[in-house]
């Protein structure tokens, strides 16, 4: 039988970093056991101080977009398109209540909430009923600063450009609170030493 601690040792100090996954993979393979075996020997080592497993955080927006710390971004983009569609789609019958709910979120919340994730992205800065309050007051403070803008273009208060440049606010704005997050999101790539 083989010695795991010994295939183990022997497989880092052959490679400069080896993840958790790769190595318990390859002991296995070389030993012939299975991998819940090497991976229950590497956390003994672990435990026992043997073993020094380094986590170093990965910068890469795209895998905090793609994590589960990204459900934010995705769910306030749907919330902000579905609102653009409900406003421009529905205009009367049964459906009506679904644009003024969506309507109201677009305006009295988003763009907010938007703001405040860019400026607090750790998300421990700021309690969760502060965020509420602030993102419903900052977009009671941004939405008119928008049309007061939109009064000094050609297209004018009207309809179509209010929402569409209230849902180009609100884009941007979250497209800059998710790359502020995922400066402080630990992805974390683990090396032994």
């Amino acid at each position: 039988m083989v010695d795991l601690r010994e295939s183990i040792r022997r497989r880092i100090r052959e490679g400069a970093c080896v993840t958790v996954n790769q190595l318990v993979a390859e002991v296995a393979e070389e030993a012939g056991v299975p991998r819940s075996w090497v991976a229950y020997e590497v956390y003994l080592m672990w435990k026992r101080g043997e073993l020094n497993v380094e986590s170093e955080p990965v910068d890469n927006t795209v895998m905090f977009l793609f994590n589960i710390e990204g459900v934010w971004y995705w769910v306030t983009l749907a919330l902000t398109l579905a609102s653009v569609a409900a406003v421009m789609l529905i205009n009367n019958g049964p459906l009506m209540p679904i644009r003024y709910a969506l309507g109201a979120l677009s305006v009295l919340f988003l763009p907010g909430y938007a703001l405040i994730e860019a400026l607090y992205p750790r998300g421990d800065e700021v309690s969760p009923l502060e965020r509420l309050a602030l993102s419903i007051g900052l977009s009671l403070a941004v939405v008119p600063l928008v049309g007061l803008l939109l009064n000094y273009t050609p297209w004018g208060i009207r309809l179509i450009p209010v929402v569409a440049s209230d849902a180009v606010l609100t884009i941007a704005l979250l497209t800059v609170a998710a790359f502020r997050k995922a400066k402080y999101a630990q992805i974390p790539g683990h090396c032994f030493t």
